[in-house]
């Protein structure tokens, strides 16, 4: 029996690890996308100045910095819960509540 509870485990690590690893490659994928896309847009902005008009305005930069807000909460929703909470959060957290006997809902009783 133990044996195949330690399979089981596994098999939801593997899973939640397989899940992790998606999550990462969409992130990847995202920001390299995001970067292509924005340095070709300042480039065609760059090449086609008028002689009286500025590189530096909103209109040049907008795109970057709207979706880059994007990227940044993509960023934290894959890599930022592990910085804030910790590593092993999830695993202690589900541990202690495992742990824990359940408690009467009504208090009054």
């Amino acid at each position: 029996m133990n044996n195949m509870e330690n399979s089981f485990e596994d098999k939801i690590r593997e899973d939640k690890v397989r899940k992790k690893v998606k999550s990462m490659q969409g992130f990847y994928k995202h920001l390299i996308v995001y970067l292509v896309i924005n340095i070709v847009l300042i480039l065609i902005k760059l090449l086609n100045l008028e002689p009286d008009e500025t590189f530096f305005e909103w209109s040049t930069f907008s795109t970057a910095i709207c979706w880059g807000i994007g990227v940044f909460f993509h960023w934290y929703g894959v890599f930022g819960t592990d910085i804030v909470l910790g590593k092993d959060w999830e695993e202690r957290k589900i541990k202690e509540m495992m742990g824990k006997k359940e408690q009467p809902t009504n208090k009054w009783e």
